[in-house]
């Protein structure tokens, strides 16, 4: 089966890595895979490239750009792939268009998160393209109610989770006083990192969806029992700046570090006490997903996408989004109780690796275009 994914951007996001995983895992005796992005390439480009898949750009350059329409449908005739999935809003509504046009026999549409900041005409174009996709995929129940509340039928939604590489028990591991010592000229603070430093990770977009500023009120909240808990947040986007001097402004001692985009995230995982997700909304964030996967306890907003994950108590803790308290509250309680941090995080671990593996999401995949085909 010849299968076509349809992509905004190959930027390094989580959509974007869930598509390489699933490009790079399907068994190439049954699928032959192509990729193209309609924007611009980017990161994952290369691993796609490596494993052998045909990647291409149709470079659209404006929101409304027929040209770029016209240059995609031409690809999709020339190739004539037995299915083509599209992957979020502007790829779901130029891919799955195109595809009817070029009169592909299957279309699938993903969408990857709960979505409020689209408008009604972007939810009245899902509705419209939801009739021509003969599956819609999420990774989360909590995306699927979300589109079921906004006229898409739940039935036609097939719930597939992210997938997440498993560190294997004897991956080598820097050691800290090694990492801490490399981290230290890249942090906020001047004064050198006392030895019983705590370090609390966040991964993801700078984005206002993140909640952001929420972490660095939790933290300011912590600092007043333990000064000793740094936060390092990982990622870029058009918040950083304005995060940056909030910080600023919050703290008297710096305690919460923007690293920006770290292509190095792996070596700092091994190193976090705790992991934070203060989102307002999500599908299913993948940074979680990586730290649970090995075994850092996670304190994370409760919604959907993130109650998917975990059982608070149990494989993680979860807060009402925006109660800042419980944040700082339920952080402190597993950074001062180690045993029950390790105990969470394995249990938390071996959820991750029972039902969110690379493995076990490219075989629902599988099974769902065999079940289409």
């Amino acid at each position: 089966m010849r299968v076509l994914h349809v992509i905004p951007t190959l930027d390094q996001a989580g959509a974007e890595k869930q598509l390489a995983l699933l490009a790079c895992g399907l068994d190439r005796r049954a699928f032959d895979v192509h990729v193209c992005a309609l924007t611009r390439l980017g990161p994952m480009a290369g691993p796609l490239r490596d494993a052998g898949i045909d990647v291409a750009c149709v470079e659209k350059a404006w929101k409304v750009d027929p040209a770029a329409y016209w240059r995609l449908r031409k690809a999709i005739r020339r190739l004539a792939p037995d299915l083509v999935q599209t992957w979020l809003f502007a790829a779901n509504s130029y891919g799955r268009q195109a595809a009817r046009s070029a009169g592909v026999r299957r279309i699938v549409a993903s969408e990857r998160c709960v979505d409020p900041w689209k408008s009604w005409h972007q939810l009245a174009i899902d509705r419209h393209l939801a009739r021509f996709s003969d599956r819609m995929v999420t990774n989360s129940s909590g995306v699927r109610d979300f589109y079921a509340g906004h006229g898409i039928p739940a039935d036609r939604f097939t719930i597939i989770p992210n997938g997440v590489a498993l560190p294997s028990d004897g991956e080598p591991v820097e050691s800290r006083s090694d990492w801490i010592a490399a981290l230290q000229g890249e942090l906020r603070c001047r004064e050198d990192l006392p030895a019983n430093v705590r370090f609390i990770g966040a991964i993801g977009r700078l984005w206002p969806q993140k909640r952001h500023k929420d972490m660095i009120w939790a933290s300011d909240l912590i600092a007043v029992i333990d000064k000793n808990v740094h936060v390092l947040v990982l990622g870029d986007g058009p918040e950083h700046e304005r995060l940056e001097r909030f910080a600023e402004k919050i703290e008297s001692v710096p305690r919460v570090h923007f690293l920006g985009h770290r292509a190095d995230a792996a070596r700092f995982l091994p190193h976090f006490d705790l992991f934070w997700n203060a989102s307002g909304y999500e599908g299913q964030s993948n940074g979680m997903m990586e730290a649970m996967a090995r075994g850092i306890p996670v304190v994370a907003s409760d919604i959907p996408g993130n109650r998917d994950l975990i059982t608070h108590g149990e494989t993680g803790c979860l807060f009402p989004v925006g109660d800042r308290a419980k944040f700082a509250r339920h952080s402190l309680e597993l950074l001062n109780d180690p045993e029950r941090a390790r105990a969470i995080g394995r249990a938390g671990r071996e959820r991750i690796g029972r039902e969110f593996s690379i493995e076990a999401m490219v075989g629902r995949y599988e099974a769902l275009y065999r079940e289409l085909e």
